[in-house]
C-alpha cells in the first residue's frame, strides 16, 4: 500500500479548510433564526408575551424552569459576535478556528506522550 505524498496531503488539508471555513462563515449566515425542536418543546404550554420590561413567559412548560447559561454575554453568545446582528459567519469562522487549535493541541501532546521511549523503572 502506497502512502500519499506529502503534496497531496498539503492539498487535502488547504481544500478541508477551505471547505470549512466556507460552511462556517457562509453558509452559517443562512441558517434560521427561528427556534429549533428543542426551544419549541421546551416552549409548549406557555405563550410569549411582550412586556415593558422585555418577554415574559406565561402558563406552564419546561422553559420556565430556566437559567441564564453562565456564558449568556461571553463575546460568541447566540452564535453571533457581541450579539450584533449579521454577524454569525464570523462567529462560525471564530468557532472553528478556536475548536482546531484546541483540537489539534490535545492530539498534538498525545502524540508527544506517546512518541517518548517509557523508561524502565529499576534500572
Amino acid at each position: 500500500m502506497t502512502r500519499p505524498s506529502g503534496g497531496r496531503r498539503w492539498f487535502f488539508w488547504a481544500a478541508f479548510a477551505v471547505a470549512t471555513m466556507l460552511i462556517a462563515g457562509v453558509v452559517s449566515s443562512f441558517a434560521s433564526s427561528s427556534p429549533d425542536g428543542l426551544d419549541s418543546a421546551t416552549l409548549r404550554g406557555c405563550e410569549i408575551v411582550e412586556t415593558g420590561a422585555g418577554e415574559e413567559l406565561r402558563g406552564e412548560c419546561i422553559a420556565q424552569h430556566a437559567q441564564e447559561h453562565p456564558l449568556t454575554s461571553s463575546p460568541l453568545a447566540d452564535y453571533a459576535v457581541e450579539g450584533r446582528d449579521g454577524t454569525g459567519g464570523a462567529a462560525g469562522v471564530v468557532g472553528v478556528l478556536v475548536t482546531v487549535l484546541v483540537a489539534g493541541g490535545v492530539f498534538w501532546a498525545i502524540a508527544r506522550s506517546r512518541a517518548r521511549p517509557k523508561s524502565s523503572v529499576g534500572e
